[in-house]
C-alpha cells in the first residue's frame, strides 16, 4: 500500500492524482474522509480542510516525506475543534500526530520515516529555533518546509505574517536556489 500511495503522491500533478485515485487513497486511508467537506470557520481559511490540504500539496517539492506530512498535518482537526466565535483546533497538531503514526504504522513505513512524519506532523505550527536549525539543519528545512506549503495554503488576504515568518526563516536557513524556490512559491499565492 506504501507504494500504492508513492505513485499517487508523487505524480507532477499531484492534485489531479489525488482527484483520479480518490477511492484508492480513501481505502488506505480513511481518517481522510473526515476532512473532505469540514469546514475550518476561521478567517484565516477560506477552504475546507480538505481543499487546504490540496491546495498545500499543490505547493510542494517532489519529496515523499514532505508529502506524506503535508497530506496529513490537518488531519486531527475533524476530531478537536472548538466552537466560538471562530472554530479553533487547540491541540490539532498533537492529535494529527497521533492518527498519523497509526497510519504510517498500518501502511507499513519504516520506523525511521514515521518518526520523521510524525514529527514534521507534530511541529508544523511549531516557529523554527535557531537551536534547531543546528542540531539538524535537514530536518529543520523540511519542517520548514512543510510549514510553506501549510502557510501559503491559508486565506490569500490574510497572509502577510504567515509570509513576514517565512522570510525570515528563509534567510537564516536556505541559500541561493532553495531561496529562490521559496519567493516563488510566494509570488506563486500573492
Amino acid at each position: 500500500m506504501k507504494n500504492k500511495l508513492y505513485n499517487i503522491l508523487m505524480c507532477d500533478d499531484i492534485v489531479g492524482s489525488i482527484n483520479d485515485n480518490i477511492t484508492a487513497l480513501v481505502e488506505m486511508i480513511p481518517e481522510i474522509e473526515k476532512m473532505m467537506g469540514f469546514m475550518h470557520n476561521h478567517p484565516h481559511h477560506h477552504l475546507d480542510v480538505w481543499g487546504h490540504t490540496l491546495l498545500a500539496l499543490s505547493l510542494s517539492p517532489d519529496d515523499f516525506i514532505i508529502r506524506v506530512s503535508i497530506l496529513l498535518h490537518d488531519i486531527g482537526k475533524p476530531h478537536c475543534y472548538q466552537d466560538c466565535e471562530v472554530r479553533h483546533f487547540h491541540g490539532h497538531a498533537v492529535f494529527s500526530s497521533r492518527i498519523a503514526c497509526e497510519i504510517l504504522n498500518r501502511l507499513e513505513f519504516n520506523r525511521n520515516d514515521i518518526e520523521r512524519i510524525t514529527y514534521l506532523v507534530m511541529e508544523h505550527d511549531t516557529p523554527i529555533s535557531n537551536t534547531e536549525i543546528k542540531n539538524d539543519v535537514l530536518l529543520a528545512k523540511d519542517k520548514f518546509m512543510v510549514q510553506v506549503c501549510d502557510a501559503l495554503a491559508h486565506n490569500p488576504e490574510t497572509l502577510d505574517k504567515r509570509i513576514e515568518y517565512i522570510n525570515k526563516i528563509n534567510d537564516k536557513i536556505n541559500t541561493g536556489d532553495e531561496k529562490e524556490i521559496i519567493r516563488q512559491l510566494i509570488l506563486k499565492i500573492s
